[in-house]
């Protein structure tokens, strides 16, 4: 069988004063001059140099599509009307494919029979590089990836690698490939990582917003007709006192009577990015007409889906610090390795969360029902609620189970929240469009935590307590030891 990217090609970095990022854990990163990327022969390839406008530090603007067979040279518009030939698989563009959530939704988007395309600049696995971090799972490369992809299932997932914050490279990217849906997960999804330093709070805003604008923009341009289906997170809301609804609240107020979006409470610089992006895409839909679907996501668990268990090239990553790590993986990891659990002050925090298998699930059921033009709809994407008690005591009866001496300890809460609140949001839209949740069961922890004791020799313990406080953050670049 051919390989996926067939060709190379060497391409610089553009050169760098000094990095964006100061390291936790050392000096400086020396970044190469060079390295190879593999670039194939299709009649669409592109590569993308830097625009003159403001740039940031060392990243590679550049596209790898795969070999396929040769096409006419009219337009992909010509031959690709899936908004109105449903006979014809829809073209999803997923921006942050190499992701935790972006890439279970690829691969499951593909194995849909849509035709899908990585955009992702890869830059997850350099904060893994800068912070001395590393999944629990081995992951290999997005180019092997895409062709252990491509052998099992002949499927062709075309990759673009590039940072969407240069419109330029956007540009190119929408032009070639067309999408008829846009998946955006690609921004820094870690509240923790947010809070460390200054530097690293206005780049998750700098990354997150400006990012979200270009591929607004980019709809407006090039593809008005798109369906942006964009990443968002209940933590928008917060935890205010009364029941959280889907987007939209209906008040009446002095005798008055409106529906209006539902008031944002964020917690941290990551979560106030995620509103801006919220009002940023509800001006646009109002404005510009575009169609869009927020998906205001709970905390996801579990690694496997049915696509990246086929093979363990495929491999999703699992992350268990306490910097990109979610509650109950860190539990299960914790209890794999023999740690304590570590429940963050009372640990009467609640809130929404779902399976992964679930989120792939949400998406797909999103793009297959897309909003109407001019409409911002609001989803609120968990399946069930509970709290980092409720968590703990379910990671310690199924580690009971397997033999595990399981302990839980209160440590101090690093972050700004209230321990113990009223919670209750309202999660019905996705489920009325057809979800059938994967919901928490015994079997599923079993097969979380065998997971976990599978891999437990790659955990590194002094990645488990908390580093980043937000009462801490500082202007100074943050350092510790190694």
């Amino acid at each position: 069988m051919a390989h996926l990217l067939s060709t190379s090609c060497s391409l610089k970095i553009p050169s760098c004063r000094k990095p964006f990022f100061q390291p936790l854990n050392q000096g400086p990163i020396a970044f190469p001059t060079s390295f190879t990327v593999e670039i194939s022969k299709s009649p669409v390839h592109r590569v993308v140099l830097p625009g003159k406008g403001p740039q940031r530090s060392c990243t590679v603007y550049a596209t790898s599509t795969p070999i396929r067979q040769e096409v006419p040279t009219q337009s992909r518009s010509g031959l690709h009307q899936s908004s109105n030939d449903p006979a014809k698989p829809k073209r999803v563009m997923v921006i942050g494919g190499d992701g935790y959530c972006g890439w279970a939704t690829a691969l499951h988007l593909s194995n849909k029979g849509y035709e899908v395309a990585i955009v992702d600049s890869l830059i997850r696995r350099l904060f893994d590089h800068q912070l001395g971090l590393d999944s629990l799972t081995p992951i290999t490369s997005i180019h092997n990836r895409l062709r252990v992809w491509k052998s099992l299932t002949g499927k062709t997932i075309e990759l673009y690698i590039g940072d969407i914050c240069d419109f330029e490279f956007l540009a190119e990217t929408f032009k070639s490939f067309e999408p008829d849906s846009v998946v955006h997960f690609g921004e820094q999804r870690s509240a923790p990582y947010s809070m460390i330093d200054r530097s690293r709070a206005v780049f998750t805003q700098n990354n997150n917003v400006i990012g979200t604008l270009n591929v607004l923009f980019a709809i407006k341009e090039f593809r008005e007709q798109c369906h942006l289906v964009k990443l968002g997170t209940m933590g928008e809301y917060g935890t205010p006192n009364i029941d959280i609804e889907e987007g939209y609240i209906t008040i009446t107020h002095n005798g008055r009577t409106d529906t209006l979006p539902y008031p944002k409470q964020a917690s941290s610089f990551y979560h106030l990015s995620k509103v801006h992006d919220s009002h940023n895409i509800a001006f646009t839909c109002k404005a510009w007409g575009i169609r869009a679907t927020d998906l205001n996501q709970g905390v996801v668990y579990g690694v496997r889906t049915d696509e990246t268990a086929m093979h363990e090239e495929l491999c999703n990553r699992l992350d268990y610090d306490a910097v990109f790590g979610t509650a109950l993986n860190r539990f299960c990891v914790q209890a794999a390795v023999g740690h304590p659990l570590t429940v963050y002050g009372k640990g009467g925090q609640t809130r929404g969360y779902l399976d992964i298998r679930d989120t792939v699930q949400c998406v797909e059921l999103a793009i297959a029902n897309p909003a109407k033009a001019g409409e911002f709809r609001v989803f609120n994407q968990f399946t069930e609620q509970f709290s980092v008690n409720q968590l703990a005591a379910l990671v310690t009866k199924a580690g009971e189970k397997l033999g595990l001496d399981v302990e839980t300890i209160s440590v101090p809460n690093p972050r700004v929240e209230a321990e113990e609140h009223y919670y209750n949001a309202k999660h019905t839209k996705l489920i009325e469009l057809g979800l059938k949740p994967h919901l928490l069961s015994d079997s599923l922890l079993d097969s979380l935590l065998n997971f976990a004791i599978q891999f437990k020799d790659r955990v590194d313990s002094k990645q488990i307590m908390p580093s980043v406080s937000w009462k801490k953050i500082g202007a100074k670049p943050k350092t510790v030891a190694a």
